[in-house]
């Protein structure tokens, strides 16, 4: 079983904090599905013949920008090129203000059949400072009328730390959340990425950052809500209800091949890896005048295997299978940085049980340190 990522490069206007491959021009957009569609036709032996598709996600971008006729497009061309597993999850990344009535009805006619939905914060200052597109009421009403037309499998996404006196806002924004009752959250640290509006700001003095304690404080808030109200977390920014994780990422922290379609877009087929140029007119001049993907690959030594998968299972509940790690990548832990791990156990950043390395609370906090220690080479 494999996945399908297709990236939807277009948005209303631009975060303050996203450093993702995107354009607020639209003038492309009906060229460049069409150029999906193509690279799908050209690319469709990638995942090796017969592939069956577990798995389908439209990322952004602002996939909910799509127009219903431009999605069945999409659709028919994934249907035609590979078959599609009848259970397969089916995501669809949108953002509030795009979630009118007349669009979820749209939505839950399609094949699509889990949305992730950008709400970042219920706090109209937050939103305005992060320049999102839309406003803290439609944060819960794009929920509701997701809900109303039938949509249950439904992830939220929120920002902490944000700049802010404490952490009322956080706790609130977390309360509204829970009360929507979705079976999934992710929550992620505000990241200041070089280059985008806050990392140039940062640059200039003009937007100061909260410091780590304030945003470590939030996490283990975060943490400590997450338990009371049922959720599970099954990887470091990711919660859900038991059963209702994303099978979509999950596939990408266990090391399924997928393909990645679109500007920007990655592929993995297990051994290397595939990067497509994050261009538009690029993109689009390559596939549809030329018939070719505008892609750069890489190849995979064990080392490069052994450390995505050091930095992708750290970061999950399952953890490191340290015995996986040795027999099937070569590369053993146990043996080379014994006391580093017995450091970890002993400082309880992490646990050791039958070979799985598994980060405590405490050491997911510290997981990107952790994971560099432990890298090859």
């Amino acid at each position: 079983m494999s996945g399908l990522y297709l990236h939807i490069p277009f948005c209303k206007q631009a975060c303050h904090y996203c450093d993702f491959h995107f354009s607020t021009s639209m003038a492309l957009k009906s060229r460049l599905v069409e150029a999906l569609t193509q690279e799908l036709a050209l690319r469709h032996n990638y995942l090796g013949p017969n592939a069956t598709l577990n798995t389908i996600y439209f990322g952004g971008g602002t996939p909910s920008l799509l127009t219903a006729a431009e999605l069945d497009t999409i659709f028919e061309a994934i249907h035609r090129h590979f078959r599609v597993a009848p259970d397969a999850e089916i995501t669809l990344e949108a953002n509030p203000d795009d979630l009118t009535a007349a669009k979820v009805q749209e939505l839950a006619a399609s094949p699509v059949n889990r949305l992730s939905i950008g709400l970042q914060s219920f706090h109209e200052p937050h939103l305005r400072l992060m320049n999102r597109a839309h406003s803290a009421q439609e944060s819960r009403a794009g929920v509701l009328r997701a809900q109303d037309a039938g949509f249950e499998n439904i992830s939220v996404d929120l920002i902490y730390g944000v700049p802010a006196p404490d952490h009322s806002l956080w706790e609130a924004d977390m309360t509204t959340a829970f009360a929507l009752n979705v079976p999934h959250l992710s929550c992620y640290a505000l990241t200041i990425e070089p280059d985008t509006v806050f990392g140039r700001q940062l640059k200039k003095g003009k937007f100061v950052a909260p410091p780590d304690d304030f945003v470590a404080q939030q996490f283990e808030l975060l943490l400590a809500e997450i338990s009371r109200h049922g959720y599970q977390q099954y990887e470091i920014s990711n919660f859900c209800r038991p059963g209702r994780e994303s099978r979509h990422n999950s596939a990408y922290w266990r090391g399924v091949p997928y393909l990645g379609l679109g500007p920007s877009a990655h592929s993995f087929n297990g051994h290397s890896r595939q990067y497509t140029v994050a261009n538009n007119p690029q993109y689009v001049a390559a596939i549809l005048e030329r018939g070719e993907v505008p892609a750069t690959t890489e190849t995979l030594s064990p080392q490069d295997r052994a450390n995505e998968y050091l930095m992708t299972s750290l970061r999950t509940a399952r953890g490191c299978d340290l015995t996986h790690l040795r027999d099937a990548l070569g590369v053993d832990v146990l043996g080379q940085r014994a006391d580093y791990v017995q450091e970890l156990q002993n400082t309880g950043l992490a646990t050791l049980s039958d070979g799985v390395l598994q980060l405590t609370d405490a050491g997911k906090l510290l997981a990107d340190h952790i994971t560099l220690e432990l890298f090859q080479g």
